[in-house]
């Protein structure tokens, strides 16, 4: 059968339509021009035949697609706590607020208002970190990987910096720290072996190059069994009997002890400072609970260096993240109500009975939407920090586990999860032991997450 495409309108025809004239008081009328020629252009490539409101409503399709944020939020239901890939801490309403209300007009971001001079980004925050860590200075940057390449190029380039061979970690993305340390210009000198470093191995390999000892926590990983690390104090000390600055590396980094809250221990820049750590760096959007960023904290003489160093400039903090940092900086001046307002620390602190009550409420709802498709159930599962802290230590928790009934391969489960993901709100949980999981540590809003299951398309468990 020929189809006769000279019967598709023009463009100015189409967009003269009350559709297109919708369109493009919504997108603009170039975006709207585009997504009608682009729509025409599939119409007689595929050998179609519309009129106006067929060409305006697919075009409508295409803009709904392509105008839509590419970024958006979804249900972490994987039970990470700090997921990288899913943006890691999730800020407090404190942080948000205080993070709009700079974005949306100007802001005293480097200026005094008491004498009308030119002022220091850091000062917003700077107080709060000497405060919350015994510091006499501080500064920030972009994240904890650039803090590090600061201090590194500050104090060593050119020069030689000892590092323990259990401590030359690799973080998210094959990111390692030899290759920090090559980028920011310093000669990486490793000691010990991978599971023993002693002090001697440090002492013998300090000479007129040598520009720092450092130390580097393992923050996404455990050595066990027959292992022996260097105390802090002793490195700290051996360094100083040299003349050397001593920097440690937390990564991930808390401003509390966990162990408040029944959480195992995760070094703070408070006790490295107190060990004898010249510099500390550690991470702002991880365990710390606020936005991306790297933060040093430590001697001032130092921290001066680092600030007069021109990578400080390309690595420093825009006044949104600044204004989300110093909000939830405020936050730990009141430690009492701390897991109430700071979303990390309530959800990792969430009780597991409370978890296992939200599983049951959900569980009715979640079988009929899947009825036929597969089968749901409560399960006791296992929660992890994530983000490269505490690696080993697990919480409990309870999920939703479904399995798939009368599937024909395996993949039917990756189907589902597919379904989940393209749900208005994605879900995200993990595939295990042939069952999609959703661990509900994270889940903060059950009447969304109840709102759209039937939208899940018909054919989820197809395979």
């Amino acid at each position: 059968m020929t189809v006769d495409l000279s019967r598709l309108p023009a463009v100015d025809r189409v967009l003269k339509s009350a559709a297109a004239v919708a369109l493009v008081e919504r997108y603009g009328r170039q975006p709207a021009t585009e997504a009608v020629r682009a729509a025409l252009a599939e119409l007689r490539a595929t050998r179609a035949v519309a009129d106006e409101a067929g060409v305006a409503a697919l075009a409508a399709g295409k803009l709904a697609t392509g105008m839509a944020p590419t970024q958006r939020p979804v249900f972490n239901l994987t039970g990470t706590v700090l997921h990288t890939n899913l943006g890691r801490a999730v800020l407090a309403d404190t942080a948000v607020m205080a993070m709009a209300g700079v974005l949306a007009r100007p802001s005293n971001l480097e200026f005094d208002v008491t004498d009308g001079k030119r002022g220091e980004r850091d000062d917003h925050v700077r107080d709060w970190l000497c405060r919350l860590t015994g510091a006499d200075d501080a500064t920030v940057v972009n994240n904890n990987a650039a803090a590090v390449m600061l201090v590194l190029n500050t104090l060593a380039l050119g020069k030689e910096v000892p590092v323990s061979r259990g401590e030359l970690i690799e973080i998210g993305g094959a990111f390692r720290m030899p290759d920090i340390m090559a980028r920011a210009g310093c000669r990486l000198v490793e000691v010990g072996t991978t599971n023993r470093t002693h002090l001697r191995d440090f002492e013998a390999a300090i000479g007129p190059a040598t520009a720092m000892l450092m130390k580097v926590h393992p923050s996404n990983y455990a050595v066990v069994g027959f292992t022996s690390s260097v105390p802090e104090g002793e490195l700290a000390a051996l360094a100083h009997r040299h003349g050397l600055p001593f920097v440690n590396d937390l990564g991930s980094g808390q401003l509390v002890d966990l162990e408040n809250w029944g959480l195992p221990h995760e070094p703070t820049p408070r006790e490295a400072l107190q060990a004898g750590a010249d510099l500390v760096s550690f991470s702002g959007d991880k365990l710390l609970g606020g936005p991306q960023c790297g933060i040093v904290v430590g001697r001032k003489d130092l921290v001066q260096q680092l600030n007069r160093n021109p990578l400080k400039r390309a690595l420093r903090l825009d006044k949104g993240r600044l204004a989300a940092l110093e909000a939830t900086l405020r936050l730990y001046a009141d430690p009492d109500r701390l897991a109430q307002r700071l979303p990390t620390l309530r959800l990792l602190t969430r009780p597991v009975a409370e978890i296992e009550a939200a599983a049951n409420r959900l569980l009715p709802a979640l079988a009929a939407a899947l009825a036929g498709r597969a089968e749901v159930s409560v399960e006791p599962c296992r929660s992890q920090i994530g983000s490269g802290a505490l690696p080993v230590d697990l919480l409990p928790s309870h999920c939703l586990s479904i399995r798939p009934v009368g599937a024909k391969s395996g993949a039917a489960v990756e189907h589902m999860a597919t379904a989940f993901r393209s749900l208005p709100v994605p879900v995200v949980g993990r595939i295990e032991d042939g069952r999609l999981k959703f661990d509900l540590r994270c889940l903060d809003d059950e009447a969304a997450f109840l709102d759209q299951l039937a939208q899940l398309a018909p054919g989820t468990t197809s395979s």
